[in-house]
């Protein structure tokens, strides 16, 4: 979207073809990256008891859900395995917390803590 915009922009401007392309070169693949990275990024819960988090082929880790304390909201902005700003944070071993963003957020919620009881749920 945005670089269709400052494509016509530059149209607009009679910039040179070449600097057209220099710029969609630029582009093209950032914006290709970044969709790959939103379609591929996959939230799993498995018969066992773990979570499974993979977000293209950046991260794919895997978390014990008996180990997960809480979940809240987050709109943190750090980087994580989650391409929504529309985030929960679960809290983890000692200290530790994974920032993620499932479709449904309370309804994952509700089977992390099918698996786990003892999950602090904060999001209602």
């Amino acid at each position: 979207m945005i670089l269709g915009v400052i494509i016509i922009f530059m149209l607009f401007q009679n910039e040179s073809l070449e600097a057209i392309l220099r710029l969609g070169g630029i582009f093209l693949p950032v914006y290709i990256l970044f969709l790959y990275l939103n379609l591929s990024t996959k939230y799993t819960i498995t018969e066992a008891g773990i979570l499974e988090v993979k977000c293209g082929f950046f991260y794919n880790k895997r978390f014990d859900i008996h180990k997960i304390k809480s979940i809240s909201k987050n709109g943190n902005l750090i980087s994580s395995p989650a391409p929504s700003l529309d985030r929960i944070e679960l809290t983890y071993g000692n200290f530790e917390v994974i920032v993620i963003s499932p479709e449904d957020k309370n309804e994952f919620a509700r089977e992390l803590t099918i698996v786990n009881p003892k999950i602090e749920n904060k999001l209602a």
